[in-house]
């Protein structure tokens, strides 16, 4: 990934993640960007996209045999369904070391989002 993209993903996930801040009280100081492995040194790609949700990268080079692959663990996945499979995947996934969304939408290690306000009709 060159220095400039580099530079672009963590210019949009820290106001990604400071736009989020303000959703309730109590938040602690989380840098997106620190948290993220670097990307894999790996000759078969050269283009690297970090996906948020799973936390894994993806590989972005359409010149590629495995553009559009995830990676995990020194492995390929073809697709999400694989790599969901993937017995280690399960593990980090439901380790203190994932990097992803938890289900409910929120990165994972942040504290300090409430769950909105509710209405009801009337």
């Amino acid at each position: 990934m060159s220095k400039t993209k580099r530079m672009m993903v963590g210019i949009t996930s820290t106001a990604l993640v400071l736009g989020m801040a303000g959703c309730g009280s109590g938040t602690e100081e989380y840098t997106y960007t620190e948290d993220i492995p670097d990307p894999p040194e790996d000759s078969s790609c050269s283009d690297w996209e970090w996906d948020a949700e799973d936390g894994v990268w993806e590989c972005d080079d359409y010149d590629s045999n495995y553009y559009g692959h995830y990676f995990y663990g020194g492995r390929y996945y073809k697709g999400k369904n694989a790599l969901k499979a993937s017995k280690d995947y399960i593990n980090y996934k439901n380790s203190s070391s994932f990097k992803g969304s938890t289900s409910s939408g929120t990165v994972k290690n942040s504290t300090g989002f409430g769950k909105g306000s509710t209405s009801s009709g009337g």
